[in-house]
């Protein structure tokens, strides 16, 4: 049993009370030119939940999340984190708040180890990101933090292999230990489950299970089984619009979302 599994993971600072909304945008829009990719969404995001962000291929998920996390700028509509208006915020600024975006595509340093790829994930927490000219032995201080942290993944036993040898899965579980590294109160999470087999799939649902009971985790997934069986709410989009919202059993009877992802209701 790892530490993740008796304790649940280290927390962030700041966090707010189980259910509270740490995220929200209202009326959230992005034109491009003539194309309203992203039209009057309201989402709330909310603490110790698992919440989904699904729809049709087109639907405008991934507008939504570059929204969020800031790499494009809403036509209108605001958008909040932990209370706070980021609406206008820089990028880089919204993921020291602890809104903390994982990519669909790992994004590890394949040519260090794992051990080494978590030490440099814990830099920016520790003060030390500006400081390139050191050595990385200089980073041996962030050992214990990133031990721990590989324990929690599951990772331990892969602490002196190169990212590059990792399986698929394992790689994502890396990405996520090294997004755990920046203490997220908001992990977004864009189709974790691509390209993997079911029992990656199985180790990296319970991974995100645990992860979420100690912050908010929004995900994008196409794999409608995941989303049933570990979500608490879900959001459907349909051509940049909320077509419904509520837990799976909810959105799953309603016709609409039958007929946008089968092309009929029946």
């Amino acid at each position: 049993m790892t530490q993740l599994d008796r304790d649940g993971p280290h927390a962030p600072a700041g966090v707010g009370a189980a259910g509270e909304v740490v995220l929200s945008c209202r009326g959230l829009r992005r034109d491009f030119g003539g194309f309203t990719a992203v039209k009057d969404v309201d989402l709330d995001v909310r603490h110790g939940e698992v919440h989904a962000l699904i729809g049709p291929n087109g639907a405008g998920k991934t507008t939504v999340f570059n929204l969020l996390t800031k790499f494009l700028q809403p036509t209108r509509g605001e958008i909040r984190l932990a209370g706070e208006d980021i609406t206008r915020t820089r990028p880089a600024r919204v993921a020291r708040m602890g809104l903390v975006r994982s990519f669909q595509i790992s994004a590890t340093f394949p040519h260090l180890t794992v051990l080494d790829n978590v030490k440099v994930a814990l830099q920016r927490p520790q003060g030390l990101a500006t400081q390139f000219w050191r050595p990385l032995s200089a980073l041996d201080v962030l050992n214990r933090r990133a031990l721990e942290l590989l324990d929690e993944v599951g990772l331990s036993d892969a602490r002196d292999a190169l990212a590059a040898d990792l399986s698929y899965g394992r790689k994502r579980v890396l990405e996520i230990a090294t997004t755990l590294a920046l203490e997220p109160k908001v992990l977004l999470l864009d189709e974790p489950m691509a390209g993997m087999g079911q029992e990656d799939i199985g180790t990296v649902s319970e991974l995100i299970r645990t992860v979420g009971r100690s912050r908010a985790v929004l995900m994008v997934e196409h794999n409608l089984k995941v989303v049933a069986n570990l979500c608490h709410r879900v959001t459907v989009l349909q051509r940049g619009e909320i077509l419904a919202a509520g837990d799976y059993a909810t959105v799953a009877a309603d016709p609409r979302v039958r007929t946008a992802y089968m092309g009929s209701e029946a």
